[in-house]
């Protein structure tokens, strides 16, 4: 019996690195990890973890001599911590190695969004270019008024990426930070009445769950914008959607939702908006690396090392 469960959707590529390293039991679905044996379950020490499946108290109790959940991704808020630190057991995440691409992302769409990217390539296939004449104008984005929400790791290489565009750049956070001159608000509304775009950076959780609430959408105003990289519910989303609708936002640019992958089908008829699946590190260098650090953090805790990224 393994040592190691790794559990959720693994590709081949981190199945063959993981079982070349560390051989541990994988676990698909939730219908599998539910069939586990008690046997198999009490031999597990760690578990690697893929997924946005909760993952708390409840299910942590059926292995008894669990010290680690390794997961992959930077954010972990499928995994009940204060119940993980409450048993002893100690939660990894994967940091860092995501920022590029994920800050990326924010800025191609906030581009796209901008510069109607979209729609000014259909119009290119679809002839209108040569029957119809120049694509309509669109929007000037360099330059602009920028806020982020959230100056992690990740909001800072949003906010670096836009100070190359010339733009003026705020943000919020739960403190100030040590900036080269950006602004700072304490409140979140206050920061969206004070710029054109809104890049969500936030931590996942109930801490940030509409944090991005109603009010702070209508501060933003007619010709504001929101580009979220984060989790999907740190907006509220009928909020969003009722002002992207009647034009009291602008536009919007997101790569999570409220119960992805299944979106609310009120996204789908918004020409105003760019849609991503949840792609933010989804390159092979960089899900490569994620998986690395998640096989390290394991074989730290095996071998009774210190763990490279600890989040309790």
């Amino acid at each position: 019996m393994s040592a190691i469960l790794a559990i959720g959707p693994y590709t081949d590529a981190e199945r063959t690195a993981f079982a070349a390293e560390l051989k541990p039991a994988f676990v698909g679905t939730r219908d599998e990890l539910a069939a586990l044996d008690a046997a198999t379950c009490e031999a597990v020490k760690a578990i690697a973890y893929k997924g946005h499946h909760a993952f708390g108290g409840a299910e942590m109790d059926r292995f008894a001599n669990l010290g680690l959940i390794a997961n992959f991704g930077v954010g972990y808020d499928a995994i009940d911590v204060d119940a993980a630190s409450a048993r002893g057991i100690k939660v990894t995440n994967t940091p860092d190695v995501l920022n590029d691409d994920v800050a990326d992302l924010a800025i191609a769409m906030w581009l796209m969004q901008g510069r109607e990217m979209r729609q000014a390539e259909a119009w290119v296939r679809d002839g209108s270019w040569g029957e119809k004449g120049p694509v309509p104008l669109n929007r000037k984005v360099s330059g602009g008024t920028v806020g982020i929400m959230g100056m992690g790791r990740i909001g800072r290489d949003i906010a670096d990426r836009l100070a190359a565009f010339k733009c003026d750049i705020h943000y919020h956070a739960r403190s100030e930070k040590e900036t080269p001159g950006w602004t700072y608000h304490a409140d979140p509304v206050d920061l969206a009445r004070a710029v054109d775009f809104l890049f969500v950076a936030l931590v996942g959780g109930p801490a940030t769950e509409k944090y991005v609430s109603k009010e702070v959408i209508a501060a933003l105003g007619d010709k504001g914008v929101i580009i979220n990289i984060s989790r999907g519910s740190t907006i509220d989303e009928e909020a969003m959607l009722d002002a992207l609708e009647t034009g009291a936002l602008a536009g919007a640019g997101l790569d999570v939702f409220v119960g992805e992958p299944h979106l609310n089908p009120r996204f789908q008829k918004l020409d105003n908006v760019v849609l991503q699946p949840h792609q933010g590190s989804g390159t092979h260098e960089t899900r490569a690396a994620m998986a690395k650090l998640q096989r390290d953090n394991v074989a730290a805790h095996l071998a009774g090392r210190e763990l490279l990224t600890p989040v309790n």
